[in-house]
């Protein structure tokens, strides 16, 4: 009995192994190649697949999502001769899993060589100046040419990015002494325009102040001689109205007269034909009024005194 017991195990081992091998669960967004005797059959699907035991074998499973390489720096010579760093990262996706499995041994590292080659073409054609500001074009170009070289493997290019481009150290110090070279000329520029604006400002508000100040001393002027020649023509009036004689008339004149001639403004005074009169007669009673004159004196021994006219 022992010995059919083991042949029965055996055979029950060798029925589940069987069972193991026929049955593949391939996972979602993924993909197997099936060989019989070493020969490509099919490729299995995502789901629940039935397979020959012992004559299919499952050759290899693929990703078929999309996935990231790093690639490690790579020197690349720009074309004034200048050796840069450039760090690359590559967006990927196996869309044909037959041929990314058959068409080359690894894609993997296909890809990589492919990428450092197609770099040093499009950067030995820049200047390193070019090469730090055209990572766009640079991205556009490399992602062409490795989407046509591996379109063939089954594999498609989504995105190439450039991470990281490293210039020499020196040239780092140089470009940073040029950088901060930049900042201090406009730091000097702006300060000197603000200057310049303040100081125009500054001028302005004078000239605007001695205007307005000039226009209220004449406008003040203005009405203060306004208001003096008002207080001159009410007083004559005043004293024509009240007909007043000669005496007061003259002395009236004589007191308003220093007032006219005030003020810088008046350059021309008038003074009126009827202060010769006035005067006459203010000399007379003034004469009479001197107790050393032995009274007053005729018109013919008298001095010939000029009458005030227009000056």
């Amino acid at each position: 009995m022992e010995p059919i017991i083991i042949v029965l195990i055996i055979l029950v081992v060798l029925v589940f192994i069987a069972l193991m091998k026929t049955v593949q669960v391939i996972p979602q967004a993924s993909a197997a190649i099936v060989e019989r005797f070493g020969r490509y059959t099919r490729t299995l699907n995502a789901g629940l697949n039935i397979v020959v035991p012992f004559i299919d074998s499952i050759r290899n499973r693929i990703d078929l999502r999309e996935q990231v390489v790093p690639f490690p720096p790579q020197p690349v010579i720009t074309q004034d001769n200048l050796v840069v760093n450039i760090d690359t990262v590559i967006y990927y996706q196996v869309t044909d899993a037959r041929a990314a499995t058959y068409e080359v041994s690894s894609f993997i590292q296909a890809i990589e060589q492919l990428t450092v080659t197609t770099l040093r073409n499009i950067i030995g054609g820049m200047d390193l100046e070019r090469t730090l500001t055209s990572r766009e074009e640079i991205n556009a170009a490399l992602r062409g040419v490795l989407d046509e070289a591996t379109g063939k493997w089954g594999i498609r290019v989504n995105r190439v990015e450039l991470k990281a481009i490293e210039p020499p150290t020196s040239i780092q110090d140089s470009m940073e002494k040029q950088m901060r070279a930049d900042r201090d000329k406009r730091a000097a520029i702006l300060t000197a325009e603000g200057i310049r604006q303040s100081q125009i400002l500054t001028a302005e508000g004078e000239k605007q102040s001695a205007i307005l100040r000039a226009e209220g001393e004449a406008r003040a002027a203005a009405l203060r001689a306004e208001g003096e020649a008002q207080a001159i023509r009410t007083v004559f009036e005043s004293i024509h109205a009240g007909d007043a004689d000669e005496k007061l008339l003259a002395y009236q004149y004589l007191q308003m007269l220093p007032k006219i001639a005030e003020g810088d403004a008046n350059k021309l005074w008038i003074v009126p034909s009827e202060i010769g009169d006035a005067l006459k007669g203010l000399s007379g009673a003034v004469g009479s009024l001197n107790p050393t004159s032995g009274g007053p004196k005729t018109r013919k021994d008298s001095p010939r005194r000029e009458q005030p006219g227009i000056d």
